[in-house]
Order: structure tokens, then sequence, then C-alpha cells
């Protein structure tokens, strides 16, 4: 059986940027005493909120740093959030540690996001 521990992040406040990094696994160490594994992580859930009286939208990309390429979206692509609401999605998304999944909102600090998930020790 697994190791892995069910961690959270969030919520926190999207941004108006689309190349946001929002969750990233951490990266092995080094060091004489052996250092540890990278790690990863298993999404399992993720919830947008949007505070606002107004729809607003997101989008969210896996990939490298800082990038929204296309043809790597994968959870929304301009996807609509009602006013006062939220939109779940349900899953299983692995984030290994050269992943990142990036993304923003149409409009600053309207919609903020939080999600649960496993996190493990690579290798």
């Amino acid at each position: 059986m697994a190791a892995n521990k069910v961690f959270r992040f969030g919520p926190v406040a999207m941004s108006n940027t689309l190349t946001t990094n929002i969750l990233n696994p951490p990266t092995a160490t080094g060091g004489t005493n052996g250092g540890s594994s990278a790690q990863y992580i298993v999404l399992k859930h993720i919830r947008v909120v949007n505070k606002t009286g107004g729809a607003v939208t997101f989008s969210l990309w896996l990939g490298a740093t800082g990038a929204n390429a296309a043809g790597t979206e994968v959870i929304g692509n301009a996807l609509s959030v009602a006013a006062n609401s939220y939109v779940d999605w349900f899953g299983l998304l692995r984030l290994d540690s050269a992943d990142f999944l990036v993304g923003g909102a149409s409009a600053a600090t309207s919609l903020s996001i939080q999600g649960e998930g496993e996190i493990g020790v690579s290798g």
C-alpha cells in the first residue's frame, strides 16, 4: 500500500496573469546525508470559487513553469464561473516534480482556487 499523504492547497486568489504558477510538487534535495527523492502530487479535487456579482472565467494548463502552451490545457479553458458560485473538478491528475499547474482568471482576485489530493515520494 502506498505511503502517500493527503494534502490540501489553497485557497488562494487567482491573478489575471494566465501564466501564474499555481502548484508544483517539491523537487529532490541532495546533500551528504543522502537527501530526499523528488515528490509527486495526485490531484483529486479542485474548486474554483467566484466571490463577485458577475461571471468570471479561468483556465489551467499542465506543463513547464510559467507556460500555457496550446495543447496543454487541462482544466477549464476560459471556463465560466457564475456570479457568487463555484466550479468543482474531480479526477486523478498526477504532477511530477517537473510539472506545473499554471493558470489564471479573467479578473484579478475575483476567483479563489483550492484543491485536495495526495503527495508521495517518487522512486
